[in-house]
């Protein structure tokens, strides 16, 4: 990046961290084996997968075997939907879901619907917030499974996953919670958040693009999304990649001995401190003041359109809360649900910063900004 570009779009995707690229770059030349295959050249290859399992493992703070390795993080959420009908109880065909999810997970929901299933989206308050009240309430005997994201990409709000999780086993459901945008950014260790399914994604973490983890945990019975020579202990057919389970693996490694958090938090507050001086009530934050990621924030300025003002911003990257189709400005389906007044949706920012973000960097968007508005 030129001194004039600042990336505050890590909640989009992260650069690969140095840490992973150096533990990535051996496996260029000397881990072109098969994983699986016994010899010399699939030796290597084979403990390069199972050292990165047992990193991404213990940040789960699950088993080595509960880690499933994927293409990524919409492989995994399409794995975990997608799987709740093959095979098991033809009587217990109901999702239960919220409205703020990913596509990937409302969009295998909605072919679960093609097939015949019924699924449940329900809503959230002002903050982005799911109530644990809603999701009981939404249960049936028929229902199979709760999907509710750890944390929102675009507002950051944190949901209640511990409590989420709770209530579907009390109901004898199963708890899945795509944790894309949580892992790497605040604790997510399966048995504190209860949960039986989780998904990651390894470029939300300073990993490569192309892959990414499910957590199954060992009780569970969940079909293969992709057939075939049996791989992954027979959940996911593919020869695996030794070098993007390297890559992923010190990804995890590098959020377990050097956490980030602190470091998130403290640059977040310095930029909301230092827009709410400048802007005050010209400004809006959306999504939870607290429960929100420490990396996250998002921000409407009323009579404003984000996608305009973002163009101008002079070389920072960052995300909006709105489209524009053929001169209109609409807002996402993550504001709409929250029912965010349209006036305010249609200029919102979403800025999200990483572990290479400084405080200059800040500092400059901030008076980027003032110089705009």
């Amino acid at each position: 990046m030129t001194p004039a570009q600042i990336y505050l779009d890590y909640n989009a995707s992260t650069p690969i961290a140095p840490e992973v690229a150096a533990a990535m770059r051996p496996l260029l030349d000397m881990g072109f084996g098969n994983p699986s295959s016994d010899h010399w050249a699939g030796r290597p290859a084979r403990g390069a997968v199972d050292a990165a399992r047992a990193d991404i493992a213990t940040l789960l703070g699950c088993e080595t075997g509960e880690v499933v390795l994927t293409s990524g993080g919409s492989e995994a959420n399409n794995h975990v939907i997608k799987g709740m009908l093959a095979g098991r109880d033809p009587t217990r065909t109901h999702v239960v879901t919220s409205a703020i999810e990913h596509p990937a997970i409302l969009e295998p929901c909605r072919y679960l619907k093609q097939l015949g299933a019924r699924v449940t989206i329900v809503g959230v308050d002002h903050h982005g917030l799911v109530d644990p009240a809603d999701i009981k309430a939404a249960l049936t005997p028929e229902t199979v499974l709760v999907s509710v994201m750890h944390a929102n990409n675009e507002v950051g709000t944190i949901q209640p996953i511990a409590e989420i999780a709770a209530i579907a086993h009390a109901h004898g459901a199963l708890c899945h919670t795509d944790a894309a945008q949580s892992v790497g950014k605040i604790p997510t260790r399966v048995d504190e958040l209860g949960v039986d399914l989780l998904s990651l994604a390894g470029h939300k973490l300073y990993a490569p693009k192309g892959v990414g983890a499910l957590f199954i945990r060992r009780a569970i019975s969940l079909p293969p999304l992709i057939d075939g020579g049996g791989h992954e202990q027979g959940r996911r057919a593919g020869t695996e990649s030794a070098l993007l389970a390297s890559g992923l693996g010190a990804a995890c490694r590098l959020a377990t001995t050097a956490p980030c958090y602190e470091h998130l938090r403290t640059l977040r507050d310095r930029f909301w401190d230092a827009l709410a001086t400048q802007f005050g009530n010209r400004m809006v934050l959306n999504g939870h003041p607290e429960r929100r990621l420490p990396n996250t924030l998002n921000v409407a300025f009323p009579g404003q359109s984000g996608p305009d003002l973002l163009a101008r911003l002079d070389g920072v990257a960052a995300s909006t809360g709105s489209a524009c189709h053929t001169g209109a400005v609409t807002m996402s389906p993550v504001l709409t649900a929250m029912r965010l007044d349209p006036e305010l949706g249609r200029g919102a920012i979403r800025f999200s910063l990483g572990r290479q973000t400084t405080a200059a960097e800040i500092d400059a968007t901030v008076a980027r900004l003032e110089a705009l508005l």
